[in-house]
């Protein structure tokens, strides 16, 4: 995302460019930017251990492709998430919260009880019990999203109007860098483990040591924070209100709110099904890069390395899209190229392995997707107008948002078993069409229009 409000607020200012380049960089090396920064870091970091990575693992051990679609189930928690965030916002940890505060006290309880997941996950075998995996994925998405419940508090509390801008783009590119380290680094790591003579099995445990390790990174950053004035004015103003209370009025609030709004079921069946298109794709590309015959580190330095740099252009290339045409226009640009682009992976398939071909398939799939995101994301941020339920509403959006990915996308791994790689992405193409066709319904009802002007 981007911030249009700083770009124009620099244009309009007297100041001379020099000063104003030195401003905008300095804010970056602001203390709190940086907390945020590192706490980005640690939010980015176990999404794959529990997805991508584990799924690579699996297929090594031999695991069949069924079963690694289910495995798509363990991101169930991310889903959910909504329902225990209010009991994040209000309930205290025992000695946590006294010695550390509310929001650090949190912080640091469930990044301790992260690092006790993904070594229970460390301490499992794919090919003699995917139950004991699953198990163990499952603890470490319900340990990570309830990490990035706390995460997302602490950065709006503790970052003032004018570093805000600058804490989010820190927060995302630092969250991309935590997902690269536990993707490409954690196969990087294992191969190397490997190369020193241990068993296959032993490396994937060890790597995964090695990223239990690398949460205490958030952990020592809670440590070094302070916990922000507006969580501390927060727990004062609210002593004579009831947890219960608090969590019941904003729940029926944020609700209420928004389903009393035209074509409001319309609406949510499209937050489910936009991105569905690349979450049914994305359950199966490491599985299919593994089978086409690439190697673990290709997998590494491609899917996860170049696929990177072309999903921050891609950011900015959707950003620019959300400023150029509006919001109706921008999201039939960003769901017809984020479908198109599966394409690319069906011409791989009857390529084969070509690492030339590989990286020009990644970079198409996760270009059109960053597109794709960032007007989503426009969109689910228009829906929210109400500030008294802003949180609530945004936190029950993405959970729908998540649907997609943990459920509707499970049964991939039966379609791609049944009908071969390249069959199978073009089908990821047609799924694309029920969410077209509700952009259509929805364009034609006004909706977007009710919504108003939106930035990005």
């Amino acid at each position: 995302m981007t911030a249009p409000d700083a770009t124009s607020g620099t244009a309009a200012t007297t100041e001379a460019p020099a000063a104003s380049w030195r401003d905008s960089l300095a804010v970056y090396l602001q203390p709190r930017v940086l907390i945020v920064l590192f706490l980005g870091f640690s939010s980015g970091l176990p999404l794959a251990l529990s997805g991508s990575t584990l799924l690579v693992w699996m297929r090594e051990a031999g695991v069949d492709l069924k079963t690694i679609g289910l495995f798509a189930l363990v991101g169930t928690p991310y889903t959910l998430k909504f329902l225990w965030a209010p009991l994040v916002d209000a309930m205290h940890v025992p000695l946590f919260t006294r010695a550390f505060g509310r929001r650090r006290g949190w912080l640091v309880f469930s990044q301790l009880l992260l690092i006790i997941a993904i070594l229970l996950l460390a301490m499992t075998d794919p090919a003699r019990s995917p139950f004991y995996v699953a198990l163990g994925a499952l603890l470490v998405a319900t340990t990570s999203s309830t990490q990035d419940i706390v995460v997302d508090a602490f950065r709006v509390e503790s970052l003032p109007e004018s570093e805000q801008a600058a804490g989010m783009a820190s927060y995302v590119a630092a969250y991309r860098i935590g997902m690269l380290v536990s993707t490409a680094g954690a196969l990087f790591i294992v191969s190397g483990f490997e190369s020193t003579g241990i068993t296959r099995t032993s490396a994937w445990m060890w790597g995964y040591v090695v990223m239990a390790a690398m949460v205490l990174i958030g952990t020592i950053t809670a440590l070094v924070a302070t916990e922000p004035e507006q969580s501390v004015r927060a727990e004062a103003a609210t002593k004579a209100e009831t947890a219960f209370a608090r969590v019941l009025h904003a729940a029926i609030g944020a609700f209420s709110e928004f389903l009393s709004r035209k074509d409001a079921l319309a609406a949510l069946a499209f937050v489910v099904l936009f991105k569905f298109t690349d979450a049914f794709s994305g359950t199966m590309t490491a599985p299919f890069v593994i089978d086409l015959g690439f190697s673990r580190n290709d997998y590494a330095a491609i899917v996860k390395g170049v696929g990177l740099a072309a999903t921050l252009i891609g950011g900015f290339a959707g950003g620019f899209v959300a400023r150029r045409y509006s919001l109706a226009t921008s999201l039939w640009i960003g769901g017809v190229v984020q479908a198109l682009a599966n394409l690319s992976f069906s011409w791989l398939a009857v390529v084969g392995t070509n690492q030339w071909a590989l990286a020009l398939a990644i970079c198409a799939e996760n270009f059109t997707s960053a597109i794709g995101t960032v007007i989503f994301v426009a969109y689910l941020s228009a829906l929210c107008q109400n500030p008294l339920h802003t949180a609530t509403q945004y936190a029950l959006l993405t959970a729908l948002a998540a649907v997609g990915r943990t459920y509707l996308s499970s049964g991939a791994g039966f379609v791609a078993d049944t009908t071969g790689w390249a069959l199978f992405f073009v089908i990821c193409v047609l799924v694309a069409i029920p969410s077209l066709v509700l952009l259509a319904y929805l364009q034609k009802r006004g909706h977007f229009e009710a919504l108003g002007p939106v930035r990005v």
